[in-house]
């Protein structure tokens, strides 16, 4: 498989952690977001919704949304699963996930902020205050789900979906200086998280897209 990726796309970042953890081989095929590689000619025929991550399988055929590719690879190559037993449970996990990609990623995202910048022509400040505001609505029903977990992850001793969802907000709160005090919880399932070699390879800084300045 090849996974069309940019090193600090959210929703590629989803897509590597999944892979990590099934343990599927691929080749990452990077996709420059910021020069414009996604408009190209050549990426429009993998994919033409000018997206990453997309993901090619063995057989040929593209698979584009890191939701669909999600489940796709659950559904596909079930060991180990990243949902927990159950119908309910499973619907449970499946409405945190889609909080995180519906109602947080949407609105902080790399085109949502470019439009912010230019043409609404708002100052740096303000577009940081609006990414804060939106990940301190977000992160807080999560923060009380997190807590509740009986153990270290949401499938007990190890992660599964919920965690490859949010993981990669996690980052990006970091990476515009939100302050995450209000949310001990989330931040200390990050950390043990990226014990783990899924995580650890998945991250953005270690990327083969990466820039040097901001590698590990």
């Amino acid at each position: 498989m090849k996974l069309y990726s940019f090193f600090r796309s959210t929703a590629a970042y989803r897509v590597r952690i999944a892979l990590g953890l099934k343990k599927l081989e691929h080749e990452i095929a990077p996709v420059d977001l910021i020069a414009g590689q996604q408009r190209s000619a050549t990426f429009l025929g993998e994919n033409p919704q000018g997206l990453v991550p997309a993901l090619v399988l063995d057989s040929g055929k593209t698979l584009a949304q890191s939701g669909a590719i999600l489940e796709w690879l659950e559904e596909t190559h079930p060991d180990p699963p990243l949902y927990p037993e159950g119908a309910l449970a499973r619907a449970q996990t499946r409405a945190l996930c889609q909080h995180i990609a519906c109602d947080i990623h949407p609105l902080n995202n790399l085109r949502v902020l470019r439009y912010l910048n230019d043409p609404l022509e708002l100052e740096q400040s303000a577009v940081d205050d609006w990414y804060a505001h939106w990940i301190h609505r977000g992160f807080t029903p999560l923060e009380k789900a997190v807590g509740e977990f009986p153990e270290a992850f949401s499938l007990g001793d190890r992660p599964g979906m919920l965690e490859i969802f949010l993981i990669p907000q996690v980052f990006n709160a970091y990476r515009f200086k939100v302050d995450l005090t209000a949310f001990p919880n989330i931040a200390a399932l990050d950390k043990r998280c990226q014990q783990l070699t899924a995580f650890h390879h998945a991250h953005p800084s270690r990327q083969v897209d990466t820039p040097q300045e901001e590698r590990a």
